[in-house]
């Protein structure tokens, strides 16, 4: 009898204790805050390239970000209580991924935003229907292409952040005062990495957008005179540009992004699961990438974007040591609360694009620095160089655009050419953007040139993934120094 008492009272294993309400509180705000710029980052970033199309309005932003919080908050308690065969089950916070940036900008300027809807459902719903068999193509994602693509990523990512430095597309680009403050955010990010405590280090790009937002108040840098135009508390509505759209180069663009955001999700998985003890098994992988593609169809659904794990939040749980991941639910229902706020919305799309500029800066440069850290495992002999060198010159070739005036008509017409402005549409919608063509390369050339090699001693297989991302458990106390250089960004 007292045996048969002891089994029912057995304690809860530490994933699944529910702590106190006065600590789980405190603990999935800093979850929420860890995350937080990256998040916002993404529908900032695609909304104003949209604005500068055409296709959007600037009100519509305020949308974009409430909707990207509150499918970040759905996803994140799909992930962390989990229904059926949806969700690992772990602390894990969900946010859009940086990936999907380029070719999603691609798809908006070319087909309009209801088709990157309907391509993101799309992604969403191949996500969903590849989870179970992931795991046996893991293998053509090695760190050497991986880390590629995340560098890629990275410094496709800084032609946004130097618009925004430069404080915009109109006649007061490279205004002194505005580089000034660019400078001047940046200055107050290295600061607060330098000298703050290791709690104010883990937002030092939230910190450094607060801060510049307030100095460029007195210097007429910054608009909120908006505000009044918003309400307290809003409503998130489905398919509020209309109803999805479906172009097959777009869908395919999105579905080169899907893999290479279950990718990072496995990493992340995997990292989190030596970090709380918690044997990953294949099926427990499919169930996490599951929710990731799940709640990649409610972003097609609510206007927004595909999602993946957060791998700072990762280093969060490294840090605190705290396992349960009702944290991580708690912080899920936070965002869904800020989601829910469309004056917080509109305060983040009134910060000043200088501001947004200096933060850019440091978060885009820790994606790319972060894909550098992936390449550290790669032994780099000539073959390996070649791979990279070639996929990073390939995406770079997306940048190249032709400009000249026009004057066979009756009035001189300034004209911009792309590099592939002369391919068929679903060409160009994949390989305009840097990111899916030096992605494709990448994976290319290692089937092809790595294909029948043999790995040095010590060193992880040129297709052996799993083994190379999964993290050495004496290193774990040191997850969070790494994931502080991805504020915001999903290895991408």
């Amino acid at each position: 009898m007292g045996a048969m008492a002891s089994r029912n009272t057995k304690a809860p294993r530490p994933v699944d204790e529910i702590p106190p309400l006065k600590r789980l509180f405190p603990l999935a705000a800093q979850h929420v805050l860890a995350m937080y710029a990256g998040a916002v980052a993404v529908p900032l970033i695609v909304g104003g390239a949209m604005v500068s199309a055409g296709r959007l309005q600037q009100s519509d932003i305020v949308h974009l970000i409430m909707a990207d919080l509150f499918v970040a908050g759905l996803a994140t308690v799909l992930q962390a209580v989990g229904f059926w065969r949806f969700g690992v089950r772990l602390p894990l916070m969900q946010g859009v991924t940086f990936a999907a940036v380029g070719p999603m900008i691609t798809i908006g300027v070319n087909h309009g935003v209801t088709t990157i809807y309907g391509s993101v459902i799309a992604c969403g719903l191949f996500m969903i229907l590849l989870a179970p068999v992931f795991g046996r193509l893991i293998r053509f994602f090695p760190p050497l292409v991986t880390g590629t693509i995340i560098l890629i990523i990275g410094v496709s990512l800084m032609r946004v952040a130097s618009g925004w430095f430069g404080g915009g597309t109109g006649p007061e680009f490279g205004d002194p005062a505005a580089i000034g403050m660019g400078f001047f955010t940046l200055a107050v990010i290295i600061l607060i990495e330098r000298f703050a405590p290791e709690g104010l280090r883990r937002i030092s790009i939230l910190l450094g957008l607060i801060i510049g937002t307030v100095v460029s108040i007195p210097l007429g840098l910054t608009d909120w005179s908006h505000l009044g135009d918003y309400d307290w508390v809003g409503v998130v509505t489905p398919f509020q540009f209309g109803l999805p759209t479906f172009e097959i180069g777009s869908v395919l663009a999105l579905l080169i992004v899907a893999i290479v955001v279950m990718t990072e999700t496995t990493g992340d998985i995997v990292a989190v699961g030596e970090i709380v003890d918690e044997k990953i098994t294949p099926r427990r992988l499919a169930d996490g990438l599951r929710a990731d593609g799940l709640g990649t169809v409610l972003g097609g659904v609510f206007n927004t974007f595909p999602y993946t794990a957060f791998a700072q939040n990762v280093g969060l749980v490294a840090l605190t040591g705290v396992r349960s991941r009702h944290v991580a639910t708690a912080a899920g229902a936070l965002l869904v609360v800020l989601g829910l706020l469309p004056k917080l919305a509109a305060v983040v799309e009134g910060i000043p694009l200088p501001v947004l500029g200096g933060a850019g800066v440091a978060l885009f440069g820790m994606v790319a620095a972060s894909g550098v850290r992936t390449l550290s495992k790669v032994a780099f002999d000539n073959t390996n160089i070649l791979v990279v060198a070639i996929s990073l010159g390939v995406a770079m070739l997306t940048e190249a655009k032709l400009y000249y005036t026009d004057r066979s008509g009756e009035a001189p017409v300034n004209v911009a050419l792309d590099l592939y402005s002369q391919f068929p549409d679903w060409f160009q919608t994949v390989f305009h953007s840097g990111i899916s063509a030096g992605a494709i390369t990448a994976i290319l050339l290692n089937l092809l040139l790595n294909r029948n090699r043999t790995a040095d001693p010590g060193e992880p297989d040129a297709h052996d993934a799993p083994r190379a991302a999964r993290p050495d458990p004496g290193d774990l106390a040191r997850a969070a120094e790494p994931s502080r250089a991805e504020r915001g960004a999903e290895p991408a």
